[in-house]
């Protein structure tokens, strides 16, 4: 069962969309498919009454889609950053508004950071590391595409293990990535951060919840979003939404939240999917249903199902306070 604060009816869900968009205009170049407009809408579309955005937007996907000058879809005060600094970019920025307000600005602004997984996961680490440690009061938004999908495709440090990409093809000696994904959630929670979550679209309710969550309080805030890429997860672009739902289905990509220190579960499927339902749908592991590599599916599994009952271990299931 899935716990929320309470049901979206189809105004409201359509009035945050809506409102995302003024934020984040039509035109971008986004792939058929792609969940970064919706991610990105969610979260500004959720910003509180009477807040402005400063957006930073690393290097990735989401940049070069967006900001193809001289067009942009950012309708907010937004920063293009390098590839690894955008959390540095943004806790500056944040950083400037609080001296601001002690010499009498009165505008109320929120300052939220995206980035892929190899401008969070991999080359921008340190920077965000750094970012949490000084307390900035921000919101952080990774959207997890699972590689460097802007550049070619090349494994990320978030690729999941198996996984075919251009710098680890399948081939006779290897089946694809060797080392399993790093958990960028248990990097973040080490850094005793009022707030972290990870979510997923599909179940906007709780993504919801979640951005609202993270504007009220106070402090450096982390969500990590799913984000399949129909381009280098190698699945059609109307499936975007299924190959999602399977995700958090299958327990590869649970919903919860860490709040000062404390984990929740947000989410436990009545009837939890076979790993392979997920796996099938998508190009990039199609080698792994070859019957020599059984041997791999049943790797996947059992370090899906450890990593469940490790959370499971970890958190409190029941509501939003």
């Amino acid at each position: 069962m899935i716990f929320m604060v309470e049901k979206l009816d189809k105004k409201e869900v359509l009035q945050i969309l809506e409102k995302g968009k003024e934020k984040f205009s039509p035109g971008h170049r986004t792939c058929a498919g792609c969940f970064i407009p919706t991610i990105v809408r969610t979260v500004l579309g959720n910003l509180p009454k009477d807040y402005e955005a400063v957006t930073g937007v690393a290097t990735g996907c989401a940049e070069v889609t967006s900001t193809l000058w001289p067009h942009t879809s950012w309708n907010t005060g937004n920063i293009h950053s390098a590839f690894e600094n955008v959390s540095t970019t943004i806790s500056g920025a944040e950083s400037a508004y609080q001296i601001m307000k002690k010499n009498g600005y009165n505008k109320n602004v929120k300052f939220i950071a995206f980035g892929g997984d190899g401008g969070t996961v991999d080359i921008g680490l340190a920077a965000l590391s750094g970012t949490l440690e000084r307390g900035h009061d921000m919101l952080y938004v990774l959207y997890d595409n699972e590689c460097y999908a802007n550049t070619g495709i090349q494994r990320s440090g978030s690729t999941p293990i198996y996984a075919n990409t251009t710098t680890t093809p399948n081939g006779e000696i290897k089946n694809g990535k060797q080392e399993y994904k790093k958990d960028i959630m248990k990097i973040i929670a080490g850094h005793n951060i009022p707030y972290l979550a990870q979510a997923n679209p599909y179940y906007l309710e709780d993504f919801v919840c979640k951005i609202k969550k993270s504007f009220a309080i106070k402090g450096p805030k982390f969500l990590s979003v799913l984000m399949p890429c129909t381009l280098s997860w190698k699945f059609p672009n109307n499936m975007t939404t299924e190959v999602a739902r399977l995700a958090t289905e299958s327990n590869i990509w649970p919903l919860y939240e860490v709040e000062n220190g404390k984990y929740k579960l947000n989410y436990e499927p009545k009837e939890k999917l076979n790993v392979e339902e997920f796996l099938q749908v998508q190009g990039r592991f199609k080698h792994l249903f070859n019957p020599k590599n059984e041997i791999a599916l049943e790797n996947i599994q059992k370090n899906i199902d450890s990593n469940f009952n490790y959370l499971k271990r970890m958190t409190t299931l029941g509501k939003y306070l």
